[in-house]
């Protein structure tokens, strides 16, 4: 074979080398188990062979000696590329791009398998397009559990911006610790002299949802109190308000999108907040807010989170020896803020199992 004839091929490597086509794929494209699989004796052999015959002139075989591009991918599920500093997602990739330049790989943004529509990257073929980079930082409120399955089955690099769950293995991920903090800002009502709060989610079944109100509940239970919770509640009409007024309810635990929309409904109502309802927010809103209100909650950790999910990432391109945590929670920045206050001593209570 003469490489000024013709350009040399997968095929002409292997034999050379005296392997299968599939180990030189292994050496070049491999990750994780996969490359683990090949030997550094073989490795070293298809190396050699590759330069012997030319074969690393072909870009798509100029990788480095791990089999890999130094090319991390960023993949949203919605379309959340921020066209300002002010957009929720700007920290998020804000935190992936000064990790990127730290760690000198460089980013892939994949914008062309039309994200914004819904489409599954098990159904649109997208998961075979994410092996163009050498692992991936997935990113996106709304998810598929297939896509993330899918992903752990071919054994491909990557981490969801936020706890994600799937069928088939432990899915890494970098999220916020919105347990431990939920649970904080219910444990700050309760030492003000509040009883009676109850928990307002946007919806159920989200991950970071089911997490908010884990965080509630141990905080109610340990206090002894029973923990209520409503999900979806119709604010327009003001019927939430009276009826959290006639149980007596004097706080209110909220996940983020709906701290301004309760806090208008109560004024509206004629309520002061936080005199007659202190409101406490769980977490920054995706939406920007035209109000400038001094809330009391916690404060979502964009930045590091987007900055860890690349980490993970990294991790599992490069393993070492006990370094195999690909989940991390990172924790949440308590605000004291103004929007809750003491409540009387002497107010009743409403107790029972949690």
């Amino acid at each position: 074979m003469s490489p000024q004839t013709r350009r040399a091929t997968q095929a002409d490597v292997a034999r050379l080398a005296g392997v299968s086509q599939t180990t030189v794929s292994m050496v070049l494209t491999g990750t994780g188990a996969a490359q683990r699989r090949v030997s550094d004796a073989v490795r070293e052999r298809v190396l050699r062979a590759i330069e012997v015959t030319g074969y690393a002139a072909n870009p798509a075989a100029q990788r480095l000696a791990g089999g890999r591009t130094s090319i991390v991918g960023v993949y949203t599920y919605e379309s959340v590329f921020p066209t300002s500093a002010s957009d929720f997602y700007h920290p998020f990739l804000e935190g992936v791009e000064n990790e990127a330049e730290r760690t000198g790989v460089d980013l892939l943004m994949f914008t062309s398998m039309s994200a914004g529509t819904g489409r599954r990257l098990v159904s649109s073929g997208g998961v075979g397009r994410l092996r163009l980079a050498d692992g991936c930082v997935l990113l996106g409120r709304h998810s598929y559990p297939e896509d993330l399955a899918e992903l752990l089955r071919q054994d491909f690099p990557f981490a969801f911006v936020g706890r994600r769950e799937a069928p088939g293995g432990a899915v890494p991920w970098a999220g916020a610790a919105y347990a431990p903090a939920t649970e904080q800002v219910t444990d700050h009502l309760l030492a003000l002299g509040h009883r009676r709060i109850v928990l307002i989610n946007e919806f159920t079944g989200h991950e970071s949802i089911e997490d908010r109100a884990k965080g509630y509940r141990v905080a109610m239970a340990r206090a002894g109190l029973q923990p209520v919770s409503l999900d979806e509640p119709d604010l327009t009409s003001g019927e939430l308000l009276d009826n959290l007024r006639t149980a007596g309810v004097t706080a209110a635990v909220v996940s983020s999108d709906l701290a301004a929309p309760l806090r208008r409904a109560a004024l509206a109502r004629g309520l002061s907040v936080p005199g007659d309802l202190s409101i406490a927010r769980l977490g920054d809103p995706e939406t920007v807010e035209t109000e400038d209100v001094d809330w009391t909650g916690f404060l979502i950790p964009r930045r590091e989170m987007g900055a860890e999910a690349l980490r993970v990432v990294l991790r599992q391109l490069t393993p070492l020896d006990g370094d195999d945590n690909l989940q991390a929670r990172i924790p949440c920045t308590f605000v004291p803020g103004s929007t809750v206050s003491a409540q009387a001593a002497d107010a009743p209570a409403i107790t029972g199992k949690a």
